[in-house]
């Protein structure tokens, strides 16, 4: 477990070092902007692994769920759960986000250190990161396009259609196989399965949120589509999604 903490711990001071870098680099910015480049990173980088631990390493996680930990599978999820401390003690600082992310945050990263104490159940926990992740590049990527003026573009749509999209097929459809293969395996912990059934909630608690962000976009676009007045008034939705 020590060489485990270890790891844990550089990769804290690893996303730690980076923002602070990202800080320097971008004086002009706020603090916000450089955590959410950290965040971005972050995205893109544990997606590409989690999502080749899941789909070309294995074990496949919708049957063996409960397995032993290998050793990509401890060093993905160290990498995590280091970005995730790191994370939630941004936002306890800066006081930016609501009871629903600081708890999902809490719940992520009790569920890594538990897997990784224990020694096994990485199968499934992977796989989670996987579809939890894969849309966190999208999100802060239309954060970016918010500040730079250029989110009412057709390259905002874009992002915007792809994060709702992949959402609901990974995140919710996804992770409901997932949350099926754990608790209904004998080798996964009864603590485990019940977090995990606390993170799927977070998870729909977000796509309502999603839902109504996604209404309010497709009425706005009715309305311009309806109403000549409107097509000289720009789009004032401000996109904003809880899901981080």
């Amino acid at each position: 477990m020590a060489p485990i903490a270890l790891e844990v711990t550089c990769s804290l001071l690893a996303w730690l070092f980076l923002y602070i870098c990202f800080c320097r680099w971008n004086k002009g910015c706020s603090y916000e902007w450089s955590c959410r480049l950290v965040t971005l990173l972050h995205g893109a980088l544990v997606t590409c692994l989690s999502g080749y631990v899941a789909l070309l390493d294995g074990p496949w996680p919708l049957t063996h769920a409960g397995s032993p930990n290998t050793s990509l599978q401890i060093h993905v999820l160290s990498l995590t759960l280091g970005y995730f401390i790191f994370d939630l003690g941004w936002c306890l600082y800066f006081q930016t986000e609501g009871d629903l992310m600081l708890f999902h945050h809490t719940l992520s990263i009790c569920g890594m250190i538990m897997v990784l104490g224990l020694g096994k159940s990485a199968t499934e926990v992977n796989a989670v990161v996987f579809v939890s992740e894969i849309t966190n590049p999208l999100l802060q990527t239309r954060w970016f396009l918010r500040e730079m003026g250029c989110y009412h573009t057709f390259l905002g749509e874009v992002v915007d259609f792809f994060f709702v999209f992949l959402f609901l097929v990974l995140r919710i459809g996804g992770g409901a196989l997932i949350m099926y293969a754990m608790v209904t395996s004998p080798g996964t912990s009864w603590l485990l399965k019940g977090g995990g059934l606390a993170m799927y909630i977070v998870s729909l608690a977000f796509m309502v949120e999603i839902c109504r962000f996604a209404r309010r976009k497709m009425l706005k676009k009715y309305q311009s589509w309806t109403s000549p007045r409107s097509m000289d008034a720009p789009l004032k939705s401000n996109g904003h999604s809880a899901a981080h």
